[in-house]
């Protein structure tokens, strides 16, 4: 398959557009979309921010499409409402939970690249090539590589792997294709993460190439503008996001923890909501993981978290969606 290729500049003028000409571009890959599957889409909703923007934005044309959420088992209980509360969602669960993936294959910090990297460096089942791909690149450069401030990760006290992620939500999401013959439609973004800005600059909006085809018809738009969307258009949105809980994603998932400003995800979760914070820092050992990560190649832990840790969403955004 040739790649769809979008230039950096091109994305660059996407991201600029008005929120209005966003609306219809995205629209129009939807409907794009919608017809080259013939009508067998769904729309992947996590319950946070992105993806309800996303639902409403689909249901605006097409009613009928389904939402399907994975039920991890780490998502915030203002989440579960929520997707409760939504009509015509499919649960998904996946086989394993997360402590026996953590108990099984190792933590997930970092990042996908870095916590593969150290997986394979330190696995004795890793192959020559695997390993030396995880230390010294591949063709395309230094992609894949351990970066030098990340390598003392390998003398960590616990397992680290990037397997979560592929065993919690890819499988389950992979049956579900496979049972049904749906391609999704998802609301990641490239300004979400470097790897989703390569993955736009080489692809475009449509996925056709995974095992679980998929289109991103939001990949140009950032947060000011989902935000802008849903409060301009009264869209009804998670309430965790009034509490000043901005990273909506699996709770107790360590991979961007370090670009974090404070106060961070388990910063707030420890005003939040205590409970959970107790439980994953003491019952599935993230306590020990943040302290080995206190180094001055790592991000600062903070013994308390900051007193303004319930900032609301308002503060929490640079570009607030009532500017």
């Amino acid at each position: 398959m040739v790649p769809n290729r979008i230039s950096a500049d091109t994305l660059a003028v996407r991201q600029a557009y008005p929120l209005d000409l966003k609306i219809d571009f995205t629209t129009q890959r939807i409907r794009q979309w919608y017809e080259r599957q013939n009508g067998n889409v769904y729309v992947a909703f996590s319950g946070g921010k992105d993806s309800t923007a996303l639902l409403h934005l689909v249901r605006s044309r097409y009613p009928d499409v389904p939402a399907v959420f994975v039920d991890t088992g780490m998502e915030y209980p203002e989440i579960r409402d929520f997707v409760k509360a939504t009509p015509n969602v499919t649960w998904l669960r996946p086989a394993m939970t997360f402590r026996e993936v953590i108990d099984r294959h190792g933590y997930p910090v970092v990042s996908k690249v870095v916590a593969r990297a150290v997986a394979r460096i330190r696995s004795p089942g890793s192959s020559e090539q695997s390993r030396n791909k995880a230390i010294y690149g591949d063709e395309r450069g230094h992609y894949g590589r351990l970066p030098a401030k990340w390598q003392h990760l390998l003398r960590a006290p616990f397992d680290i792997s990037d397997r979560c992620c592929e065993i919690m939500k890819t499988r389950p999401t992979l049956k579900y294709h496979a049972e049904t013959g749906r391609a999704g439609i998802v609301g990641t973004m490239a300004a979400d993460s470097n790897s989703r800005r390569k993955q736009y600059l080489r692809h475009g909006c449509y996925l056709d190439h995974l095992r679980c085809p998929r289109s991103t018809p939001m990949a140009f738009w950032r947060d000011s503008d989902v935000w802008e969307y849903l409060m301009g258009r009264g869209v009804p949105y998670c309430p965790i996001y009034d509490t000043g809980v901005h990273h909506t994603g699996c709770m107790f998932c360590c991979f961007g923890l370090h670009l974090e400003p404070p106060p961070n995800r388990f910063d707030l979760m420890a005003r939040t909501h205590p409970s959970q914070y107790a439980y994953c820092m003491d019952r599935l050992g993230l306590r020990e993981v943040l302290k080995f990560l206190q180094t001055p190649a790592g991000f600062d832990w903070p013994t308390d978290p900051p007193s303004d840790a319930c900032a609301s969403r308002d503060t929490l955004r640079p570009e607030s969606a009532s500017s």
